[in-house]
């Protein structure tokens, strides 16, 4: 991390404007935490995606993730096998009964 508290005016800004992240990837983002915890990593994730970042959740989780995502990919083995948004995938069940297994 390149520390910035100690620019001011112009440098801070270009600085932050260069190094700002616009890509959060994240693997497994709640596996084996506290529900407690999973609560707070998805309040801070629509926060977040509501300033403007961009978001790669990975996650077994399915029902936060619908709350989230504007869209979804269903991969197995390695492979895309659906793609399409929440609305799509809320009304294909059987998707997440075969992928998911809800």
């Amino acid at each position: 991390m390149i520390p910035i508290a100690p620019l001011h005016g112009m440098a801070r800004e270009q600085l932050e404007r260069e190094y700002s992240p616009r890509l959060l990837i994240l693997d497994e983002a709640t596996e084996g935490l506290a529900p407690r915890v999973r609560v707070e990593i998805w309040r801070c994730l629509k926060s977040l995606k509501r300033s403007g970042l961009s978001l790669i959740v990975i996650d077994k989780n399915i029902g936060p993730l619908l709350s989230l995502a504007d869209r979804h990919f269903i991969l197995e083995k390695g492979r895309m096998v659906w793609s399409g948004g929440t609305v799509e995938l809320r009304s294909r069940p059987d998707l997440l009964r075969e992928y998911v297994g809800i």
